[in-house]
């Protein structure tokens, strides 16, 4: 099973953003090639829900963090390797006997290749595919070490032992491009397609590591799924010029997060980033933090910027009541997910959202394996749940007053907001003077 995430999670966290905005996707879109960049894109869609896989994956970036290592192809030798590879048209096979060795005359290869395709240049085209595969294969066995036992086996037996043989070559004969064809298109092509399948991940590990190092991001501690446990110290959103960094410890103790705020005080912004370090987590990618702990979930939903559909006639507050029943049914099946809702039930009136925002708490607070952070304006509520729950943490981003004009912190506090400014903000900007003068 993989880690289970929809397309609202993913737009809502602006993984995959097509606007203006940065997405979480593009920071770590550095790959070399082009099999790199769909690996990657790969790995976004579909995060690890398994303690080894991701910590396997972990351990291999960090290590090229560490050692800061480059990544040791050159492109076009892929993009020349992978035209070759594409063509295995049996009338393609490049052979130095007229009629694969019956008895007739041999004739050369330029002229088998003249008879079947026509022209010079895809044999040139053929070569250097050849040519370029033999680079790749030898700067590989260079590159690799003992260390990467997996690699090693891909290309140091038999298969490849004429290829790393052939180290700087520049040309072919006649024989060796029959024998290189052969070996590398038609007879063993699931070995050559397996060798480049390690690079392209080596792509993007190496790619991955520049990033997480050059950012200054750092790699998660991955936990055992009983554990329960998310633990951030000075977590950040990516995207962000100045970040405001935030601690934040997540336990069985208090799996639920209430957080509340004025307008304007960060809250969506950091529903946000701990939704983003939760899904890099999954992906064995480095996180945008001091340091993080996490026990591996099942998977990730996320209610923070959901629309109306218009097109059904529902509107936003059905369309809540509608993403709020599919989450209650992920929760039954696969009770160790994150679930994140910025402020429950906005498309009623307060008495509604008050009631339904302690109902749906409370029960929220029985599903012991999942963990849920919860944003609301109604402060209410929150008093509400203290003589309901037990397991629920109370955070809050604060506003200060200069004068009358409010300030924010966007760092987080222990507790339950007191702050009401909506009626000065909208005295502020003078709205009320400008329908006066009216």
């Amino acid at each position: 099973m993989s880690f289970i995430i929809d397309k609202q999670t993913l737009d809502d966290l602006g993984i995959f953003s097509r606007n203006k905005e940065i997405s979480v996707y593009a920071l770590y879109n550095n790959a070399r090639t082009r099999g790199g960049a769909r690996i990657l894109e790969d790995m976004f869609y579909n995060p690890l829900d398994n303690y080894t896989l991701i910590r396997k994956r972990a351990d291999l970036i960090s290590r090229f963090q560490n050692t800061g290592v480059q990544f040791p192809f050159r492109t076009a030798w892929f993009d020349a390797a992978e035209f070759y590879l594409s063509d295995t048209d049996e009338r393609t096979r490049i052979t130095t006997n007229g009629d694969s060795g019956k008895g007739r005359d041999s004739v050369s290869l330029q002229r088998k290749i003249r008879k079947v395709i026509k022209t010079d240049t895809e044999f040139e085209q053929a070569e250097r595919g050849m040519i370029s595969l033999i680079w790749i294969i030898n700067t590989l066995y260079e590159f690799s070490d003992e260390s990467m036992a997996d690699i090693r086996s891909v290309i140091s037996g038999p298969v490849f032992a004429k290829v790393l043989e052939c180290k700087g070559i520049e040309h072919l004969s006649d024989e060796q491009a029959a024998y290189f064809d052969n070996l590398l298109r038609y007879e063993h092509i699931d070995d050559v397609k397996a060798m480049l399948d390690c690079i392209y991940h080596l792509d993007v590990y190496i790619s991955v590591a520049a990033t997480a190092k050059e950012r200054g991001f750092v790699q998660a501690e991955v936990l055992p799924a009983e554990e329960n446990v998310m633990e951030f110290r000075g977590i950040y959103h990516p995207a962000l010029r100045n970040p405001v960094a935030n601690d934040l410890t997540v336990s069985a103790e208090n799996n639920i997060v209430f957080l509340t705020g004025a307008n304007m005080a960060g809250k969506s912004t950091f529903m946000k980033t701990f939704g983003i370090a939760v899904f890099l987590a999954h992906v064995g990618f480095p996180v945008p933090a001091a340091s993080m702990r996490f026990s591996v979930r099942d998977g990730l939903f996320t209610t923070i910027n959901l629309p109306d559909n218009l097109n059904r006639g529902y509107s936003h507050f059905y369309a809540e009541v509608r993403r709020l029943k599919r989450v209650a049914q992920s929760v039954n099946r696969w009770p160790r997910l994150v679930v994140i809702f910025d402020e429950l039930f906005r498309g009623t009136n307060v008495k509604d959202a008050f009631d339904a925002t302690v109902a749906v708490t409370e029960a929220f607070s029985h599903i012991k394996g999942a963990i849920f952070m919860i944003s609301t304006h109604i402060i209410e509520a929150g008093e509400e749940l203290k003589g309901k729950c037990g397991n629920i943490g109370y955070i809050y981003l604060p506003t200060v007053m200069k004068g009358s004009m409010p300030e924010y912190t966007y760092r987080l506090e222990k507790g339950i907001t007191e702050d009401r400014h909506g009626m000065l903000i909208i005295r502020n900007e003078g709205i009320l003077n400008i329908l006066k003068k009216r």
